[in-house]
């Protein structure tokens, strides 16, 4: 199971990030070590990429499921803290992103997460996709 956090801006920008070992631009998250809640890793995950705290709890805005890799991610709606954005070992670059250039810089499977999110819908997303494209 994995995790992603969508920060969203006061201009309803959403924070993507472009990952440094395929240079895809995607929300900062990734997969729950053993021994974590969901919330820490949530926490851990969008930390470790952007260098941001977020707020918990934070709103779930989708479940996806890669029917190829066989990984279930839930996505969340997440609220900046304190921080500012940063590259790190996994992070070649950052970038506030429209709804527009989300479409335009991300993979199908994953610029749909951060549109749910900025969408905030109730109930939750519950999707599937083969990796790139919504199955």
């Amino acid at each position: 199971m994995s995790v992603a956090g969508v920060i969203v801006d006061d201009q309803g920008r959403a924070l993507l990030i472009q990952r440094r070992d395929n240079g895809q631009w995607e929300p900062p998250g990734g997969v729950l070590e053993r021994e974590e809640t969901i919330p820490e890793a949530l926490q851990r995950e969008v930390l470790e990429e952007t260098g941001i705290t977020i707020t918990v709890p934070a709103t779930l805005t989708g479940v996806y499921k890669n029917m190829t890799g066989l990984i279930v991610s839930l996505v969340f709606r997440c609220e900046a803290d304190k921080g500012t954005p940063t590259t790190g070992t996994e992070t070649r670059a950052l970038r506030w992103a429209t709804r527009e250039e989300v479409s335009e810089l991300a993979d199908e499977a994953y610029a749909i997460r951060v549109l749910d999110a900025l969408d905030a819908i109730s109930p939750p997303a519950v999707r599937a996709h083969d990796g790139v494209k919504l199955v």
